[in-house]
């Protein structure tokens, strides 16, 4: 069995992942960057909605309640949350707008919900994610960390991807579970990052984390943990 293979299987399988439309849970978020970037508070408490099999998601009282933001990696919008929703405004080809951004650059609502949108997908939808048509993936050697053994799948990406960067790594424990990723932010400068993830915990057949914590990753490759970027902790999950 690929490295690969045993991820997915330590999911919940390949099948049980084709079997789902969508994954709604309700997040509680913190950390250093929505302070940064001037948006903090407007996501410190959310209902995220995300299509695993498909590239989209939604943020509820992104702007207040009885609004919605709507993700896709060629069309972010703020609409009403109803059906047919109402839409209020857009920004096509989001990640255009970012160019020239460093860390520190402030962030619109919906570019807000850009990067919202895309990061709850990709991190929602891993591993399944990793087969998806375009995307590449090669095991690497292996990383020692705090007394374990962690193996290493290197991720590729295709442009059509909204994710942080095109190259990310994953870090997989024994028991085939992803503990560990790291990436470069694009749309903030190229800012680097290890994402931590944990308390992985069963859903109607998948395997979910519901603890994250970001940090700052250095040229050694090694988290900065007086420096954490985003923390998410999750909970109510459902899967329809």
């Amino acid at each position: 069995m690929s490295l690969l293979d045993e991820v997915i299987s330590a999911y919940g399988g390949r099948d049980r992942w084709e079997q789902i439309d969508t994954i709604k849970f309700h997040q509680l978020i913190g950390g250093a960057l929505w302070k940064i970037k001037g948006v903090d508070g407007i996501l410190d408490s959310s209902t995220v909605e995300i299509w695993p099999t498909a590239q989209r998601a939604r943020h509820r009282s992104l702007t207040g309640s009885g609004f919605r933001s709507s993700y896709s990696p060629t069309e972010v919008a703020i609409e009403t949350d109803e059906e047919p929703p109402t839409r209020l405004e857009s920004l096509v080809f989001p990640r255009d707008s970012f160019a020239g951004h460093t860390l520190e650059t402030p962030w619109s609502k919906l570019q807000l919900a850009y990067f919202a949108g895309y990061a709850m997908w990709t991190y929602l939808s891993e591993p399944y994610s990793f087969t998806l048509p375009g995307v590449r993936t090669e095991e690497l050697g292996t990383w020692r960390e705090d007394g374990q053994t962690w193996r290493r799948l290197g991720v590729r990406y295709p442009d059509s991807v909204g994710t942080h960067s095109a190259d990310q790594t994953v870090y997989i424990d024994s028991d085939g579970l992803i503990r560990r990723r790291d990436y470069d932010v694009d749309i903030a400068d190229g800012s680097p990052a290890a994402h931590y993830s944990d308390n992985h915990t069963e859903f109607d057949g998948i395997v979910l984390p519901v603890k994250r914590v970001v940090y700052v990753r250095d040229e050694d490759g090694q988290p900065m943990h007086d420096m954490v970027t985003v923390t998410i902790d999750i909970d109510d999950v459902s899967l329809h």
